[in-house]
C-alpha cells in the first residue's frame, strides 16, 4: 500500500473522530505487515486525562485483533503543520518497533516520512528498563 493510501484511510477515519472540546479532529491508518489496515480517531472526553488519540486507537483495535507486526501509520488532521504523534503514542508505537514508518501528513495530502525511531530516540523499553549495565 502506497503512503498515498494510508493517508486517504487515515483521511476516511478522521471524519469520526469525537472532539467537542478541542475541535482538533485526527485520523490514523496503521497497516499490518499481513497487509490489513486497522484505523482511528481521537475520542475526547470532558475528564480531558481519558481522552484517547486517533494513534492508540488504530494500534489498541489491530492489537486486540491479534496483530503485532507493523509496518507503517499515516497521521493526519485539518492543519497545514504535519501531524505528529504525541508521546505517549510515539511510546506506544515503539512497542511495536522502531523501524515502523510514520507518514506525518497535513490537511493536503502532504505528507513527512520518519521512523518511529527518529520520533522517539532512546524510546524506554523492557531491555533498556533491565539493563545493569547503565546503573
Amino acid at each position: 500500500m502506497s503512503p498515498e493510501e494510508l493517508i486517504n484511510k487515515a483521511f476516511e477515519a478522521q471524519k469520526y473522530a469525537y472532539a467537542p472540546y478541542s475541535h482538533f479532529a485526527v485520523g490514523a491508518a496503521l497497516l499490518t505487515a499481513e497487509g490489513e489496515v486497522h484505523t482511528g480517531c481521537n475520542i475526547e472526553n470532558a475528564s480531558y486525562g481519558l481522552t484517547v488519540c486517533a494513534e492508540r486507537v488504530a494500534i489498541l483495535k489491530a492489537v486486540s485483533c491479534g496483530q503485532r507486526s507493523f509496518k507503517s501509520m499515516a497521521v493526519i488532521a485539518d492543519t497545514e503543520e504535519f501531524c505528529s504523534p504525541c508521546g505517549a503514542c510515539r511510546q506506544v508505537l515503539s512497542e511495536f518497533g522502531g523501524d515502523i514508518k510514520v507518514y506525518l501528513a497535513n490537511r493536503r495530502g502532504e505528507y513527512r516520512t520518519m521512523t518511529v525511531g527518529e520520533l522517539l530516540p532512546g524510546a524506554f523499553s523492557l531491555s533498556k528498563s533491565n539493563n545493569q549495565e547503565d546503573a
